[in-house]
């Protein structure tokens, strides 16, 4: 089920604003929420300072490969979606992001899938896009060291991220059901502010690089 809706996202049965259908008229299973905002960091080990005095552990860093893809029917710079493959530490994973749903904050449907690790497995899945019609568009290369953040009942999901020509970057994340929405964009705004971070980014990597180029 959850690989059938990924496909429907990938190629484009399903929309932002309505809940996708199967052609038979099953209704597919609503997924969940990613409620995220980036903020640009001057320096990292001040951020992890901080939530060293919490007691917060920040885990070893680890080198991330996203290639993105844009798709063959329609402009994924309009419809503000995203399709990529990641690379990290020998494991591999397809991922649809759908449209920013509001102003602020970076708050989106998402479906991740795990795929078979190894450099075989992700180039085989980089040739099986392309042999759909999706075209390689661009990479984003970083360091990323995580962060699980108690705040107000809830843990939040940090990364600290070094990014290959861009610099460097906070993430504070939380994955909710639509009715959670709009209190975890409060807990994270809330977060941001306890840790000084400010002058949220909306846009994510890819389009930071492109912008740049």
């Amino acid at each position: 089920m959850v690989f059938r809706t990924a496909l429907y996202h990938i190629m484009g049965y399903a929309t932002s604003s309505a809940r996708p259908t199967h052609p038979n008229g099953e209704k597919i299973v609503a997924m969940k929420y990613e409620v995220e905002q980036k903020f640009p960091v001057a320096r990292l080990d001040t951020l992890e300072g901080k939530l060293s005095d919490w007691g917060v552990e920040v885990s070893d860093p680890q080198v991330e490969l996203d290639r993105y893809f844009a798709h063959p029917a329609r402009d994924f710079m309009q419809t503000d979606e995203a399709l990529r493959i990641r690379h990290k530490g020998g494991s591999n994973f397809i991922t649809y992001k759908g449209p920013k749903i509001d102003p602020t904050t970076k708050t989106r449907h998402e479906i991740e899938l795990p795929l078979e690790g190894g450099e075989t497995s992700n180039a085989d899945w980089t040739r099986l896009l392309e042999s759909l019609g999706f075209v390689p568009v661009g990479e984003v290369r970083k360091t990323r060291r995580k962060a699980l953040i108690p705040w107000q009942g809830r843990t939040v999901e940090g990364s600290l991220d070094e990014v290959d020509r861009l610099g460097t970057f906070a993430e504070l994340e939380l994955v909710v059901e639509p009715e959670g929405i709009e209190a975890a964009k409060a807990c994270i705004a809330s977060l941001a502010e306890e840790l000084g971070l400010a002058g949220s980014e909306r846009r994510g990597y890819l389009q930071l690089l492109l912008d740049a180029d």
